[in-house]
């Protein structure tokens, strides 16, 4: 017996409803399920293909992993931080062109405030990202990885330009691109010797801080020093964050020092040079690279007249071919740290490019392939054209002596030195 508003047990029919009625609509619920089943198939489609284009995309857009250590913020900041922005500059460049053959350069610099701790600790991050290379900055950092990059071995471009660096038997995987700290040093000497017109023996003194960096070139100097006829006084010690010499510049002074190396950056430059002029010395000073640039006019206010610098590249502006590009990529003015740090780079990229076409990119093969430059030129960036040995990684033995006139950087003369076997890693 069925009952209205009931329920067919035994078809499942809804009680009140005849069997047509209820087939009609069964079928039409098919129906429907069935379109809405080919709607959901059809979205489904469409994502999972959208998902293999993005998927494709991403796989096809290969990357070049490099890790990149600067100073923007610590003691060596005043010029570390200019010559990581050229660094980053010459990587954006290649990448607009579309990369190392197609592959991006994958670079994020981290300013590690000049503490090796934890440029060290940045290190061991690099590591595990697989990077194939790393754009370096300061000597006592640059010292401390030497075998930690060594034993992994990742390619080491540094800002570092200590000679200790340069003897590929004992840090293979440590390259520059500047002459290294002594050799820098000794094309000084040898400049101001040759200027040198009395009888008695020129005197100098070596100021610098008692910092990996600072001390670098100081053995090699002296010995040359001594070598060309100078007379050895001494040391004085002023720090990089110095905001005074007076004693030190008085013990210079007392001494009669015609010639005083500096071995600091920019701000303790200037510091030291204020210092001197307010005391009356007329002792010649002359910097090592990181000493004096186009900022020092406004930091040391006039004390810099006829000081002379160590320059490890072309000056912004120079009518050489690689400044033409550099200008359009950057045009507003940049000092010499700048160029230098956008050459780094520049070598870089080459040695990647060269890796890539004999095969897989990794830190083996770029060592190999920055080791087959000879003769690279940088359009006239640097004093001389870059060459690696694979024994030797001293880049070349030119210096540009430049000297501080009327508020600018004025070349005087570029020094070729030999490249001295016994001079390697000194």
């Amino acid at each position: 017996m069925k009952r209205k508003g009931g329920c067919d047990r035994e078809r499942g029919m809804p009680f009140g409803v005849s069997k047509a009625e209820g087939n009609a609509a069964t079928n039409h619920e098919i129906r429907e399920g069935k379109e809405k089943m080919k709607k959901m198939m059809k979205i489904a489609s469409m994502v999972a293909a959208l998902a293999m284009v993005l998927t494709g995309v991403a796989f096809s857009a290969e990357t070049i992993k490099v890790g990149h250590l600067a100073d923007l913020t610590g003691p060596t900041g005043d010029v570390g931080k200019p010559y990581a922005e050229g660094v980053q500059a010459y990587k954006r460049y290649i990448n607009s062109q579309g990369g190392i053959n197609g592959k991006l350069i994958e670079m994020q610099m981290f300013d590690y405030a000049y503490d090796k701790n934890k440029a060290v600790n940045q290190y061991k991050k690099y590591k595990e990202d697989k990077v194939v290379a790393i754009e370096g900055w300061g000597t006592g950092d640059t010292e401390a990885l030497t075998g930690f990059i060594t034993a992994d071995k990742i390619p080491y471009i540094s800002a570092s330009y200590s000679a200790h660096l340069t003897d590929a038997k004992k840090t293979p995987y440590n390259f520059f691109c500047a002459a290294d700290y002594t050799s820098a040093l000794r094309a000084g000497l040898q400049y101001l010797k040759e200027g040198w017109k009395e009888k008695r023996a020129p005197k100098i003194v070596f100021i610098y801080p008692n910092h990996p960096y600072g001390i670098a070139p100081i053995k090699g100097g002296k010995e040359y020093a001594k070598e060309l006829g100078f007379e050895v006084l001494g040391d004085e010690n002023v720090d990089l964050k110095a905001i005074e010499a007076n004693s030190q510049l008085l013990s210079v002074k007392n001494k009669g020092a015609d010639f005083a190396w500096i071995g600091g950056t920019t701000n303790s430059t200037a510091v030291i040079l204020k210092d001197a002029k307010k005391l009356g010395l007329t002792t010649k000073f002359f910097s090592n690279i990181w000493g004096i640039d186009e900022s020092t006019p406004k930091l040391a206010e006039g004390a810099e007249e006829g000081a002379l610098v160590m320059v490890g590249s072309a000056l912004y502006g120079d009518k050489v071919p690689g400044m033409a590009l550099l200008m359009s990529v950057e045009n507003t003015p940049q000092v010499t740290h700048y160029i230098r740090g956008w050459v780094s780079m520049m070598v870089l990229v080459e040695a990647l490019k060269r890796a890539d076409k004999k095969g897989p990119i990794t830190g083996e093969s770029v060592k190999a392939a920055l080791e087959t430059f000879k003769d690279f030129d940088t359009g006239g960036l640097t004093p001389a054209k870059i060459t690696f040995m694979s024994t030797d990684h001293r880049p070349f033995m030119s210096v540009n002596i430049m000297e501080m006139q009327k508020g600018k950087l004025v070349s005087k003369k570029v020094m070729n030195l030999p490249r001295k076997a016994e001079w390697l890693g000194l």
